[in-house]
């Protein structure tokens, strides 16, 4: 399938390494020019070259903090004035910490809701007015399979990123007319840093070693495994894509069949 990406300007938050690395690889796999960003230099930087030399596509790396308003506002603009368009942005940030309700005081909550809900509303309404100059684009957020089933142990999380999929589907409603669509891909256990520190953090709850914690987590998978981010990625680059140009307002299970919900 031709996903018609060349000459499209795709922004990938958080991208030097898990998810939103495996989106940005393949639209760069796809003629697409893919504007990455990390909190730390060396690591997008890194992952630049890494996207250069696996794909031959043109990549623009930035330094971004999506905790940070003004680190937002900034990537946006330098993005902006350096392509004149942008075409499509995957809203992604590093997800709260782990805990239940009696671990938070008030500052964790305040933490999560910029990092995972503010930094959605910030990029979303940060990219708007290219989109609607050029006529239209594609927006898609992560978020989590907790969004659809609360996962114990990741409160924060199931807060605020149903907040975020909230958010996309009356995007999905205020936009559809500027021709602007608005999607949520929702990743289950894909085999990424912050799931192996998920794994890592119930084996010390739990007394199983983390290797244990993997095996059973797979075993309750009906594809018996983790997922890649290539996987993942190849879902998103879809999404993103003209190739799905009457797909908006959805949330996308990327999760090996795990999720029991019928909707």
């Amino acid at each position: 399938m031709d996903l018609q990406l060349q000459d499209k300007i795709f922004m990938v938050a958080a991208s030097s390494k898990g998810l939103g690395f495996g989106i940005a690889q393949e639209l760069a796999r796809n003629g697409a020019t893919v504007c990455i960003a990390s909190r730390t230099e060396a690591d997008v930087e890194k992952a630049a070259e890494k996207l250069r030399s696996k794909t031959g596509a043109n990549v623009y790396a930035s330094v971004a903090d999506m905790a940070d308003p003004d680190s937002i506002r900034n990537w946006i603009s330098d993005v902006t004035l350096a392509f004149e368009q942008i075409d499509g942005l995957v809203v992604n940030a590093g997800g709260p910490p782990p805990g239940n309700f009696d671990d938070f005081d008030d500052q964790h909550w305040e933490a999560a809701f910029n990092l995972t809900l503010m930094s959605a509303v910030r990029l979303i309404r940060g990219v708007l007015p290219a989109m609607r100059t050029s006529g239209g684009g594609s927006i898609l957020t992560i978020t989590s399979l907790s969004v659809k089933e609360p996962i114990n142990g990741l409160l924060l999380s199931n807060v605020f990123r149903s907040g975020v999929t909230s958010l996309v589907k009356s995007l999905s409603n205020e936009l559809a007319a500027e021709n602007i669509r608005v999607n949520n891909l929702v990743p289950g256990r894909i085999d990424t840093d912050r799931v192996k520190a998920l794994d890592q953090n119930i084996s010390e709850k739990s007394g199983a070693t983390a290797q244990q914690v993997k095996e059973k987590f797979e075993a309750s998978i009906p594809l018996g495994r983790y997922g890649t981010v290539e996987e993942f990625g190849k879902a998103g680059a879809f999404l993103l894509s003209p190739a799905a140009s009457y797909i908006t307002g959805v949330s996308l299970a990327v999760d090996g069949g795990i999720l029991k919900t019928v909707w």
